[in-house]
């Protein structure tokens, strides 16, 4: 098994030099898929194909997190805790990557102007206890911690760790013009969080609550908007898990 490993990705290695991939991308690729297929047990061939096919569809590979890219397409958006995980599994599968969450909880993203590859997500409570823990689970098989928001981690993977050349993109969609996804529960706090807010710059414009009044409000309402978000996902995650599967 070692063997015929050593010498797929040897050939892999090689095609990908040949289509012009950079040599860290292509050590960093391998060094993916090789950890990949320790988790399987499966042989290389029949997880990704022949390597000269399966480098072919690797060969328009993402730069490296900090290589300039002039061409690659830039896209930031957002989604509530009820929507996060469907709305990363559309954009993935169009090819967007995560790069990280800036300070507003917003995800962003790039996708190459060539052949860019399919993206898989998922999500997972990483609190202090759990940290350790779960990176130590989801590494070894690829998943590579992209962002952080409140207690939840936001892990990445590129398809082609599981999907072979599937995993590439052949067609790019348009970048959406939308930004924010919410459900239908992320709508009812966001309206209830609005009032709240609204009620207290009305409270401030009619001189009955100050300006500090305001901001601590708007804090406030911040936090339970956030914190409610989450326990009402949370919940509604045990009432799935819980519900018996039909036949």
């Amino acid at each position: 098994m070692t063997t015929e490993s050593d010498r797929y990705f040897t050939e892999l290695t090689d095609a990908l030099r040949t289509t012009g991939v950079p040599a860290e991308q292509i050590a960093a690729t391998v060094e993916d898929l090789r950890g990949h297929l320790s988790g399987t047990g499966a042989r290389p061939e029949e997880e990704f194909g022949p390597a000269d096919a399966f480098a072919a569809q690797l060969g328009g590979l993402a730069p490296l997190p900090g290589e300039p890219d002039g061409k690659a397409e830039s896209w930031t958006w957002t989604a509530d805790l009820f929507n996060d995980r469907r709305m990363l599994a559309v954009h993935g599968d169009q090819g967007w990557e995560v790069e990280s969450l800036d300070s507003l909880g917003r995800f962003v993203c790039r996708r190459s102007a060539t052949a860019a590859l399919r993206w898989e997500y998922r999500r997972e409570v990483i609190g202090a206890r759990r940290r350790a823990k779960v990176l130590a689970e989801l590494e070894p098989e690829g998943w590579e911690l992209c962002g952080e928001w409140l207690v939840y981690g936001y892990f990445k993977r590129p398809r082609a760790a599981t999907a072979g050349p599937a995993g590439a993109l052949e067609a790019r969609p348009a970048a959406p013009l939308q930004q924010l996804f919410l459900s239908r529960r992320g709508k009812v706090a966001l309206a209830v969080w609005l009032v709240l807010v609204g009620g207290a710059m009305a409270a401030t414009f009619i001189g009955t609550l100050g300006t500090g009044g305001l901001a601590i409000t708007i804090a406030l309402a911040s936090m339970v908007f956030a914190l409610v978000t989450s326990h009402l996902e949370t919940a509604k995650g045990r009432v799935d898990q819980d519900r018996p599967k039909s036949s």
